[in-house]
This record gives structure tokens, sequence and C-alpha cells, in this order.
């Protein structure tokens, strides 16, 4: 960890909460094991900050007492990007480190992270390996979506989990070095804060879903890159806020997924495929809020299937 130890930084984490359990205490602990020797180093600087979406929390509450971290109220449910836009707002340092609050870093993530960062001088976002509870190792580096590929792995990811779209779409599942990709899970971001501003931080007008993608997309347009680091590793439950409301999350990914293809084929002849896009997406929404929200009992197995999938997608 030279490279970081040698080079005063300052690093900011931010996280959203909604009404949080004990994961995000879990996610706050691991940050020490996650920074490794750098949580001593005097050179290096570290804040954490806890954007509140929902109603006060006796959880943040703690853990700001306990842990330091400065919790931010949005006295309204701001969704993701906004607020993580607002926990950036007052932040002057050199590094954002965006993370869901029910990850938790392995020993040296953050510290990995950081260092490989400082290797790549076009590098903007960097994003790690990211493990689910299971141990398997989730797609979190991705091409672009467009018009084959995000159909296909749309219409065939839940069914087929290795067909040639949904493969081509998760392009580094198996990578061991730093690979560029065109973008990176927002479970777990390093991004340049400088580059941050540069881009206008996340799209405001994502609510919640694809804003990871289109962060992606706006880092690109300016000239820099994404990289996935493997040698960083985390543990993300992705599957939490779905199991809890999976109506909700069906309907936001899906609307999410409209304005993000609205956006890339917004040109005036591409009409004809903007009203495809919706009309196909409005069927596919119907069809798994079908599969995942019917009484258990009614539930059929290919039901797994779907939430797996979309909990990846």
């Amino acid at each position: 960890m030279n490279d970081v130890e040698e080079v005063g930084l300052k690093l900011r984490i931010a996280t959203v909460a909604f009404n949080p359990g004990t994961e995000i205490e879990t996610m706050v602990r691991s940050i020490s094991a996650g920074l490794g020797q750098l949580a001593t180093d005097s050179d290096f600087c570290c804040d954490t900050v806890i954007v509140n979406n929902g109603r006060e929390s006796s959880v943040l509450d703690a853990l700001r007492r306990r842990c330091g971290v400065r919790i931010v109220s949005a006295e309204t449910n701001l969704g993701y990007g906004r607020a993580i836009n607002l926990a950036a707002r007052d932040f002057a340092g050199d590094w954002l480190l965006i993370v869901n609050p029910d990850v938790e870093f392995k020993p040296g993530a953050i510290a990995t992270l950081l260092a490989h960062a400082l290797r790549h001088s076009r590098g903007a976002v960097f994003g790690p390996k990211i493990l689910t509870p299971e141990g398997q190792t989730y797609p979190s580096a991705r091409r672009f979506p467009r018009i084959v590929s995000g159909m296909g792995h749309a219409l065939l990811g839940t069914l087929w989990p290795a067909n040639p779209f949904t493969r081509h779409y998760q392009n580094l599942l198996r990578t061991d070095r730093d690979t560029r990709t065109d973008w990176l899970s927002g479970a777990c971001l390093l991004v340049r804060m400088d580059v941050f501003r540069e881009v206008g931080g996340f799209d405001p007008g994502y609510f919640m879903f694809f804003e990871d993608t289109q962060l992606g997309e706006d880092v690109a347009a300016h000239g820099w890159e994404s990289v996935y680091v493997p040698a960083a590793v985390v543990c993300h439950d992705q599957g939490k806020s779905w199991r809890s409301r999976p109506r909700e999350m069906l309907y936001a990914h899906h609307a999410s997924a409209l304005r993000y293809l609205g956006r890339v084929y917004s040109r005036p002849w591409q009409f004809p495929l903007r009203v495809l896009f919706a009309l196909g997406l409005k069927l596919r929404v119907l069809i798994l809020t079908e599969m995942k929200c019917a009484p258990g009992g009614k539930r059929r197995k290919i039901g797994v299937y779907l939430r797996r999938n979309n909990e990846n997608s």
C-alpha cells in the first residue's frame, strides 16, 4: 500500500440509509478492516457520511455516537443518486467511495482500491470484486446495455443465465487483473472526486437503479475510464432490498431502464425504438411482478431464477 501511504489523500465514504437494520452497522464496522494500515496513517484523512432517506433511526444514532460517522437528514426520500450527491456536495477531497449499506469490506479492500487507482492516470471510477454471501462472484463489471445485448439479456437472462447475450453484457466475471470496462456496479465505487464534479455527479433523474450505468456513460463521454479491480474484495447481500419490497423495486428498476434507454436512443428518428422499449419494459415488469409478488403458495420454481437474475440486472 506504499502508493497510498506516500501521498496524503482525503477520502470520503458515502452511503444511503432508508430505515436500516444491522447491516449498516456491519458495513461501518468493516471500514477499519478495509482501510488496513491506512486507518492509522497520519497523512491519510477519511470520513464517513450517511444520508438518511427515511425516518429517524436509533441504529444511525448509535453509529454517530460510537463510530463518529456524520448523519445527514434528507427530510424526504431522495433516492440513491441524489442522496449520494448530497453526501458529496461539501467534500473538497480527492476520492469518494460510494457504498451500499449492505456491503462488507474485506481486509484491505479500500486500501487496495486506492493503491490501484493511483496507477491509472485516466481512471475515474474503480470497482472491486463483489461477492455474494454465498461466496460467488457477482457480475459487477459490465458493458453498456444496447439493443442486441440488452434485449437479449432482458428476455433470456432469467430463464437461460448462460445465454450469449448475458455473457457479453456481464463481460468481466472471471478476470483476475485490472481491466477497463464500460460501467461498474454502484454497490461499491471509488470515484475520482474532480471527475465526479466534472460530470455533475449522479444524474438526479434516476430515483434508484441505472444511475451507476449512466455514470459510466458520462465518465466515458468526458474521456475518462472505468476500471475493474478484482484484487479488492467486498461482500454484498444485494437481495435484501428486493426481498423486502419486490414490487416497488421492480417498478423502480424498469422506470430507470426506460429513462436510460431514452437517453441513449434520444434522436428524433429513434422515436419508434423508444416506444418499443416502453412497451417491452411494461410487459416485462408485469410478468415479473406477477411471479415475484404472487402469494407464496402460487409461486413457481422459475421465481427463484427471476429473483436471482433481476438482482443481477
